[in-house]
């Protein structure tokens, strides 16, 4: 991960109470004694990639998680106290961003001077005190820890295993999405990152979603052949692509095309003969392309991403991304569109803090 500053954490979109000061420096403190002496330039938040991983997303924290749901903040903060020299596992975000500081080394040696790089930004509102677990595992797979916010940071992808904190981000029109674990590990490439999106409620608006929805498949059809030339208007992941493929094309004009360690994937249930000519042409309009567009005709996604072995896939139905998840792909909900529906479920008691 990047370097950047360790800030008074809080989470998105809502307040958060502050660590005591001296509490604060001494972690920082911590921090600063635990960096290397010798690491990259911090890029400006304007000039980077910024994808911010709540620690939850990045690391594996059920223990935790029980702890604090069965016995209480207070046995939760002891727990992580006790128990601050030992790393956490790594989590469905990992891979993803173990693959991102790949392409930052590349970028490095291409342009020793470009800010225009990942910028990784950890999330978390916990406890100064808890926080130096964080900043210990951090270190141990060789990375530092910036906490901050993620509008200051103009975020360009949020990612985290809280849906809530997901979809307030989706409101206030940041690109974020909820990622979960796979149900079986996969081996995915270290050398080039890998990225596959959902069309549409994903890159495009719900627009044809709306349409399936109210007429069916054969108005469906119809519709997007009428509208074959006009481009769907963008959706919440638009920028993260376009982002990808800014990125992309600082190797193709060293002539590296084929060698770019970042490969993205459209992978939609829309059948090529009939809806993926818009698709195509909405990509074409932005000046986007994909390297794969896979047009699966209603068919599972699952099996063609077990192919593909992407870092992690995007989809705004939770259908696809169970099926993504069963056969070995980290998968991401995206909370966006008509396909979304509230969900009544029982009260729950608050995460912890910094359980994002």
């Amino acid at each position: 991960m990047e370097p950047g500053e360790l800030r008074e954490p809080r989470e998105p979109g809502r307040g958060a109470e502050p660590a005591a000061a001296p509490c604060w420096e001494e972690t920082k403190t911590f921090y600063e004694n635990l960096a290397p002496k010798k690491k990259p330039k911090s890029p400006k938040p304007q000039n980077a990639v910024t994808i911010a991983v709540s620690s939850r997303a990045l690391f594996r924290m059920d223990e935790e998680q029980r702890i604090y749901a069965e016995q209480g903040v207070e046995e939760y903060v002891r727990y992580q106290l006790e128990h601050e020299n030992e790393p956490f596992s790594p989590g469905p975000a990992f891979p993803f961003v173990k693959a991102l500081e790949a392409v930052n080394r590349r970028l490095r040696e291409l342009y020793p001077d470009s800010e225009d790089i990942f910028d990784i930004v950890l999330v978390t509102n916990n406890h100064a005190q808890v926080g130096v677990r964080l900043i210990n595992s951090i270190n141990h797979y060789g990375g530092n820890s910036p906490i901050c916010y993620l509008k200051a940071y103009h975020t360009n992808l949020y990612l985290s295993a809280d849906a809530e904190k997901v979809r307030e981000a989706i409101d206030e029109g940041i690109a974020a999405a909820t990622i979960f674990s796979p149900s079986r590990d996969v081996a995915v490439s270290q050398s080039q990152l890998r990225v596959a999106f959902d069309g549409d409620a994903v890159l495009f608006s719900d627009e044809s979603e709306r349409i399936v929805k109210a007429h069916g498949l054969d108005r469906f059809f119809e519709h997007e052949k009428a509208h074959e030339n006009k481009p769907l208007a963008q959706g919440p992941l638009k920028g993260f692509l376009e982002a990808l493929g800014r990125l992309q094309k600082k190797f193709y004009s060293k002539g590296l095309r084929l060698e770019c360690p970042i490969r993205t994937y459209l992978v939609t249930a829309r059948s090529a003969a009939s809806s993926g000519a818009r698709a195509l042409k909405t990509l074409r309009s932005w000046g986007l392309e994909t390297d794969e567009a896979l047009f699966l005709a209603g068919a599972p996604k699952g099996p063609l991403l077990e192919k593909i072995r992407p870092h992690i896939f995007f989809d705004d139905q939770m259908f696809h991304v169970a099926g993504a998840q069963e056969m070995g792909t980290v998968a991401a909900h995206v909370p966006y569109g008509v396909a979304q529906t509230p969900q009544q479920t029982a009260p729950m008691k608050q995460a912890p803090p910094g359980a994002q």
